[in-house]
C-alpha cells in the first residue's frame, strides 16, 4: 500500500525513465517524430530530455499505485487461499441477491446457497458478444496523482442485473468485494440504479471488469472480476467483487461516506507537474514537463503562471483567476502506447477510438490522463512559484467549479524555484 502522492509521483517518474532507457536509441528517435509544436521544443536540449523522461501513455499493470484495503490484503494471500476463496477464474463466483432491509423485487436471485451464483464462465458466455473497452484514469478521490491509466475491458453490470428479472422497488445497487470473512472489513461502494442502466452524456457503461491493457486482472488489480465506473474514483471501482445488492434505498451506503467522502462527485479536471528544474540560471529558458486528468468536463488547456515571491499575490482572489497565466502545449497522442499492449495496439473496438485508424476520435479523451509541456522564458535570479491549473471544455478553471477537497483533488499545485547564477 502506498498511500503517499509525492511516492507515487517518484514512482510515476521513475517508471518513465526505465520505459525511455529501455528503448535506447528507439527512445530518442521517437522525439525526432514528435510533431512541431507552438513552442520550440525541439531546439532547446533540455526540453528534449524532459520529454523524453515522460511516462507512457497506459500504465503496466504491475506499476499502478496501489491503495488497497484488507488485513490481510486480498491480493497478498498464497495461492492456494486464493483458489479456497474463490478469487481466481476457476473458483470466483458472485452472488445476486436483494437487500434483505429493503429488498428490490427479484423473480430470481444467484445465490450460492441455490447454487446459482455467477461464475466466470458464464461472464466469458456473456462477453462473447457484450464485451466493452474503453481508457480511464485510475485516481483515487483523496491524492493529488494518478494511481495508472489502463484500457479496462468488461461486460455491462446490466447485463448482469437483467438476469434476476427485476420487477419493482429497485432504486440503488451496491456492491462489495472479499474481505477476509470479517464484516468489519468489508468495504462497499453504490450506485443509482439509472447509471447502472443507462449510460448518460456519451459515458461508457459501468462493467465487472476482468482484463487492462488486453491481458487478465492480477490479484494486485482486483482479479478475477472488479466493478469499473467509468466516471467514478478507485472507491467506485471495487475490486476482488463477491456480492451485488438489488436495494430499494433512496440513499448512498458507500463505506466511503462514513469518512465525510462526497460519494456522488464524478472525476474532476486537474493537473500538476512532473519536471520542473528547481534551480535554473539567469535568462535561461526552462523546460516544464507535467499530466493532466481530464475529468467529467475535460481539459481544453493547461496554464502555467511562474509568480515573483517579492511581489504580492491578487488580493481576494483566492483561486487566482486573475493571474497572468500562459498556456502550456498540449502533448498529442503518443507513437507508443505503453502498457505492455499486445502488440503496442489499441484493442479493437474500444470506445473512444477510431474503428478504422486506431487513433482517439477526439483529443484528449475524457476521463484519461494527457501529458503536457512548456518551455517559460528566462527570468531575473530570484525566488519564484510556479503553479499550474487545468480549463476545461465549458471553459472553467481549475479548481473550479468544484474546489472542495472531499469531492476529489484539485488544488493548484505550486512548486518553488530559484534563478541564481
Amino acid at each position: 500500500m502506498n498511500p503517499f502522492p509525492h511516492q507515487l509521483l517518484a514512482e510515476h517518474r521513475a517508471l518513465t525513465r526505465r520505459y525511455f532507457l529501455g528503448c535506447g536509441g528507439a527512445g530518442l528517435l521517437a522525439l525526432r517524430t514528435l510533431p512541431l509544436f507552438a513552442e520550440n521544443f525541439q531546439g532547446n536540449p533540455a526540453m528534449q530530455q524532459a520529454l523524453a523522461g515522460l511516462e507512457s501513455f497506459l500504465t503496466r499493470p504491475d506499476d499502478f499505485g496501489d491503495v488497497s484495503r484488507g488485513d490481510p490484503l486480498p491480493h497478498s494471500l498464497p495461492p492456494e487461499k486464493l483458489k479456497e476463496v474463490g478469487l481466481t477464474r476457476d473458483t470466483w463466483k458472485l452472488e445476486v441477491l436483494a437487500d434483505p432491509e429493503a429488498p428490490a423485487r427479484l423473480r430470481k436471485t444467484l445465490t450460492a446457497e441455490e447454487n446459482s451464483a455467477f461464475g466466470f464462465e458464464d461472464l466469458m458466455k456473456l462477453a462473447a458478444t457484450r464485451a466493452v473497452r474503453f481508457p480511464k484514469v485510475m485516481t483515487c478521490l483523496n491524492m493529488g496523482c494518478p494511481l495508472g491509466m489502463g484500457i479496462w475491458e468488461g461486460v455491462p453490470l446490466r447485463d448482469l442485473l437483467w438476469l434476476t428479472q427485476p420487477r419493482e422497488n429497485l432504486r440503488r445497487v451496491f456492491y462489495y468485494g472479499y474481505h477476509n470473512d470479517d464484516p468489519d472489513q468489508r468495504f462497499q461502494s453504490s450506485l443509482p440504479i439509472g447509471r447502472v442502466l443507462e449510460d448518460p452524456y456519451d459515458l461508457p457503461p459501468v462493467i465487472l471488469c476482468y482484463k487492462v491493457n488486453g491481458q487478465w486482472l492480477t490479484p494486485e488489480r482486483g482479479a478475477p472480476v472488479r466493478i469499473l465506473m467509468p466516471e467514478g474514483y478507485g472507491f467506485k471501482c471495487i475490486k476482488w467483487l463477491s456480492h451485488v445488492v438489488l436495494s430499494n434505498r433512496s440513499n448512498a451506503n458507500d463505506t466511503y461516506g462514513e469518512k465525510n467522502n462526497d460519494v456522488d462527485s464524478p472525476l474532476k479536471s486537474f493537473c500538476a507537474t512532473l519536471s520542473l528544474p528547481p534551480v535554473v540560471k539567469p535568462d535561461e529558458a526552462i523546460p516544464v514537463t507535467g499530466w493532466g486528468q481530464a475529468g467529467i468536463s475535460g481539459i481544453s488547456k493547461v496554464q502555467v503562471w511562474v509568480h515573483d515571491n517579492n511581489q504580492p499575490l491578487p488580493r481576494g482572489d483566492r483561486y487566482f483567476t486573475s493571474a497572468p497565466w500562459r498556456d502550456a502545449t498540449l502533448l498529442p497522442p503518443p507513437k507508443v502506447w505503453g502498457g505492455d499492449l499486445p502488440d503496442d495496439t489499441i484493442p479493437a473496438g474500444t470506445i473512444g477510438f477510431d474503428p478504422g485508424s486506431g487513433q482517439p476520435s477526439t483529443w484528449p479523451l475524457k476521463l484519461s490522463k494527457i501529458h503536457w509541456a512548456t518551455l517559460l522564458p528566462g527570468l531575473p535570479a530570484g525566488e519564484y512559484t510556479v503553479r499550474c491549473r487545468t480549463v476545461d471544455n465549458n471553459g472553467i478553471a481549475q479548481p473550479l467549479p468544484r474546489p472542495f477537497a472531499k469531492s476529489g483533488s484539485a488544488a493548484i499545485q505550486q512548486k518553488d524555484l530559484l534563478v541564481e547564477a
